[in-house]
């Protein structure tokens, strides 16, 4: 792998970002393509019962995800700091602790969402009508759970070491089966929400499947062996890791966990609602995913300029990532005001879902400029390694904002749904404001956060 800081040595910053990041951009478009197919297929062959569920099911999913997130980023982290210092010994350490550790996590949490499912659906207030698809739902997702943290781990460990191509190659496959085994399932064999559920757990398998080989191939290249011993955890490799990664995860879990909380609220107010909060959900998930395609092409760039100490160089990286944002949210911007009907008739035609949809207009708006501002400067904060800024982000992201913005909107000023969908809009500019700080402040300028000389 050829380390990103060579091309940072040269100055060629905005050419080694669109380079890095194109492919990572292509891989969430493929991304963000599948998981609208998802919702289409749901929407237009189930009908909003199973919009409603697999929204909802969703939710639990992408909270345990978040933890697959939050050490695999960490990895990414230290493996491209590691990789811009010149340690490279360290890093086939890094590999192996970090695999076992995540397996390890994905078979607990996926055997204990499992047991207390019941549980889980009562509190995110999960309507009557939906709660046994959604209950199937769940529990297919579990079955899969490894897969899904597996290949999160190894597109991690790409990416710091430089290549975002492959893991563009693997989701391709990966969206490319989902969609076909969606139709086939939920089209042909008119198996629901069970379908769309085991459509997505067979094409993870296979993205991580091929992950993996790819890795042992290259395994020379990475410095992984792949050897039985080398999947013992190192617990020299571990405290790094567990120091970036568990505030990481909480930061991720604080805001995961808010989601939650306000989405269970919101699910109160009935099937028509939890339809169309997925609904919205997944529109501003689609800039969400081009824009933090690039705070993943930045983070690990970030992090190497960081680790080789080229410090000038974050600056003109923060810049590029956010003319590039801000661009992408602006042009959905108009295209949603314009055309909302079309936009959110995308995923459904039942009547009271799209009159609803209207309203979420500018509750999207608010959206848009979160994720246009906020990927940049949390590539800034992860890509330094600054794991007590993280953790302080999630706090105030999830915690503090999210729900007490919700809260103080939706039912102590009275607005209703309304006010719990401005509550999680707003919040997502708190990593913007925070990073923002941190930045003019000058304190990312250090690398002795995760690595030692």
């Amino acid at each position: 792998m050829v380390a990103i800081v060579k091309d940072l040595n040269k100055g060629n910053v905005t050419r080694t970002m669109l380079v890095f990041a194109l492919p990572l951009l292509g891989a969430s478009l493929i991304q963000m393509l599948y998981n609208t197919a998802d919702m289409i297929i749901v929407g237009r062959f189930v009908g909003k019962e199973g919009l409603g569920a697999v929204s909802v099911g969703g939710d639990i999913l992408h909270f345990l995800c978040f933890v697959a997130m939050g050490f695999s980023n960490a990895g990414q982290v230290i493996i491209s700091q590691y990789l811009g210092a010149g340690m490279k010994d360290k890093i086939g350490k890094i590999i192996g602790t970090l695999f076992t550790f995540l397996i390890v996590t994905s078979l607990l949490l996926g055997t204990l969402t499992v047991i207390f499912r019941e549980q889980a659906l009562n509190w995110i207030n999960t309507p009557d009508n939906i709660r046994h698809d959604t209950e199937i739902y769940v529990i297919v997702c579990m079955a899969g759970l490894l897969f899904i943290f597996g290949y999160n781990v190894i597109s991690a460990i790409l990416r710091g070491m430089g290549d975002s191509k492959h893991p563009l190659m693997f989701v391709a496959v990966s969206a490319a089966l989902n969609v076909i085994l969606d139709l086939y399932f939920v089209v042909v064999l008119k198996w629901g929400v069970f379908g769309v559920a085991l459509a997505t757990v067979l094409s993870q398998a296979v993205s991580f499947i091929m992950s993996v080989i790819f890795l042992w191939r290259h395994r020379v290249e990475f410095g992984f062996d792949f050897k039985p011993s080398s999947f013992i955890i190192d617990f020299e490799a571990l405290r790094p890791l567990l120091a970036l990664g568990i505030p990481m995860l909480l930061q991720s879990a604080s805001i995961s966990f808010s989601m939650l909380f306000v989405n269970s609220f919101i699910n109160s107010y009935g099937l028509i609602a939890a339809a169309m909060n997925g609904i919205g959900n997944k529109v501003s998930m689609i800039v969400n995913i081009i824009n933090f395609s690039l705070a993943s092409a930045a983070s690990p760039m970030i992090g190497q300029a960081i680790g080789a100490e080229i410090y000038k160089r974050v600056p003109k990286i923060l810049g590029v990532s956010l003319w590039i944002n801000s661009a992408i949210s602006f042009i959905m911007g108009v295209i949603v005001v314009i055309w909302p009907l079309k936009v959110f008739g995308i995923f459904t035609t039942d009547a009271e879902v799209l009159q609803m949809s209207l309203t979420f207009v500018p509750v999207a708006l608010v959206h848009l400029a979160g994720s246009a501002l906020r990927p940049p400067l949390s590539a800034l904060i992860n890509g330094s390694g600054n794991f007590k800024l993280n953790l302080l982000v999630g706090v105030l992201d999830g915690v503090v904002m999210r729900i007490g913005l919700s809260l103080l909107l939706g039912l102590s000023c009275g607005f209703g749904l309304l006010g719990f969908w401005y509550g999680h809009a707003i919040a997502g500019l708190t990593p913007f404001l925070v990073g923002i700080v941190y930045f003019i402040s000058g304190r990312w300028r250090t690398r002795k956060y995760i690595i030692k000389d």
